[in-house]
């Protein structure tokens, strides 16, 4: 089944983005739409910057000047309340008359979260030389021994045996299961 939860981006008046969070996030809780509406992010960077007299102050910088982002259960209810907050103007990827909004793909919004800290990269939780069981791709069910893995690039090489013998597989850290005991 795919989960419903899904973000979306909402377009607002540019330098009303703060505000908009707050009225969404009060409205949200004054409308009991907890059950639909989940999170609202405004994505911010943080830098240091010299002054005419040499003192470094530290500024906020908005990644993304009049977008909101939403994570929601698009339903007519819950877009309502997202569209008729003030200083919204609709959403990205809608083509107006009630039409609903486009999600952002997943891969999208986990760059935007991890850059701004909200979500960490994952890391692999098995030690070289576990066995451990395949739970995605062609090689589900199967177990091979860890013989390396790549934090960066989410990606761990797996002895799995076909026609008798260890062959190094890559996988994604979200394929791989849980250590069987040998």
């Amino acid at each position: 089944m795919i989960n419903p939860r899904r973000w979306y981006i909402v377009q607002t008046y540019s330098g009303y983005e703060s505000s908009v969070k707050e009225d969404l996030e009060r409205r949200i809780e004054s409308m009991g739409m907890q059950n639909l509406i989940f999170r609202v992010v405004l994505p911010e960077e943080h830098y240091t910057e010299k002054d005419k007299n040499g003192n470094v102050k530290e500024k906020v910088r908005k990644m993304f000047p009049g977008y909101v982002f939403v994570e929601m259960i698009i339903t007519d209810d819950s877009w309502h309340v997202i569209r008729n907050t003030p200083k919204v103007t609709g959403f990205l990827g809608s083509s107006g008359g009630r039409t609903k909004p486009v999600p952002l793909p997943q891969e999208e919004i986990n760059q935007i979260l991890l850059k701004v800290g909200i979500i960490e990269k994952p890391t692999f939780k098995h030690a070289i030389g576990d066995r451990v069981e395949i739970i995605g791709g062609p090689f589900a069910g199967q177990a091979g021994d860890v013989v390396s893995f790549d934090n960066q690039k989410e990606t761990v090489i797996i002895a799995i045996e076909m026609f008798g013998r260890g062959t190094p597989t890559e996988f994604s850290f979200d394929q791989v299961g849980k250590v069987i005991s040998k």
